[in-house]
């Protein structure tokens, strides 16, 4: 089955409900729209991870004018020849090339990424509220005798602060404890999580951040709270938007 297709609660839909159930419903019910930046993000994180099947997914499209009819042709054979495959520019593939690059350089980063297991779906009950859970972690592996779940996120900036600001506002804490609680569910073990961060822009810095536990368990906080709000919702069939607020004078 398509991990999209499978019936349960993901992080990124999950955190939406941070904001209102309504946003969380609009969300699930409106895929998201097709952007170069994400087609972008998901080449990189195939070829960096899963290099070996890039070329199942992903064709290279060749750099023509495709204002003219010689470079329109050119093109739609391109086109023909790769069907079911997702065009990637030349430039954007040199763009991951260097980044892939920069990862081996970094000894720390290259042994987290480039080993283990890549992209396995992972379900589970959630204890509490039975409601059906997902994740797909990017790398299960070991590193420095200690067993690890790992995520590769593209960031502006590894500068001190940066990420853990990205932490809050993306939810990453929610992530660190949804795939640390379904990998356990699953196979009874409690691994260490670490992000592998690198910068969008050259020189493609990267940064390895190893999460302490609390840092999974104030995600584990998040999410009971959230799973609940999501469990209320759908069980009384109400997604209610913000809550109304009193504003008090100084």
């Amino acid at each position: 089955m398509n991990y999209d297709t499978i019936p349960a609660v993901r992080r990124s839909e999950l955190w939406e409900i941070r904001k209102s159930p309504a946003h969380y419903q609009y969300l699930v019910s409106h895929p998201q729209e097709e952007t170069q930046a994400l087609i972008f993000g998901r080449a990189a994180h195939k070829f960096i991870l899963e290099l070996e099947t890039f070329g199942d997914e992903y064709a290279i499209a060749p750099t023509v004018d495709r204002r003219t009819k010689a470079g329109k042709e050119e093109y739609a054979a391109f086109l023909a020849e790769s069907e079911g495959k997702t065009p990637i520019s030349r430039q954007d593939m040199d763009v991951i090339h260097e980044m892939d690059e920069a990862i081996k350089r970094h000894p720390v980063a290259c042994a987290l990424l480039k080993t283990g297991e890549h992209e396995v779906p992972i379900e589970w009950t959630d204890g509490i509220t039975d409601e059906p859970c997902k994740c797909r972690p990017d790398v299960m592996t070991e590193w420095d005798g200690e067993k690890y779940i790992v995520d590769y996120k593209t960031t502006t900036s590894c500068e001190n602060g940066a990420f853990e600001r990205a932490c809050k506002y993306y939810g990453y804490k929610l992530q660190a404890a949804m795939y640390t609680e379904g990998v356990f569910c699953n196979t009874f073990e409690t691994r260490k999580f670490a992000f592998v961060a690198q910068e969008k822009n050259p020189p493609y810095a990267v940064r390895v951040y190893f999460c302490d536990p609390g840092f999974v368990d104030d995600g584990m906080t998040i999410f009971r709270e959230l799973i609940g709000i999501y469990h209320k919702c759908r069980i009384s069939g109400m997604w209610p938007g913000y809550k109304d607020e009193v504003l008090y004078g100084e």
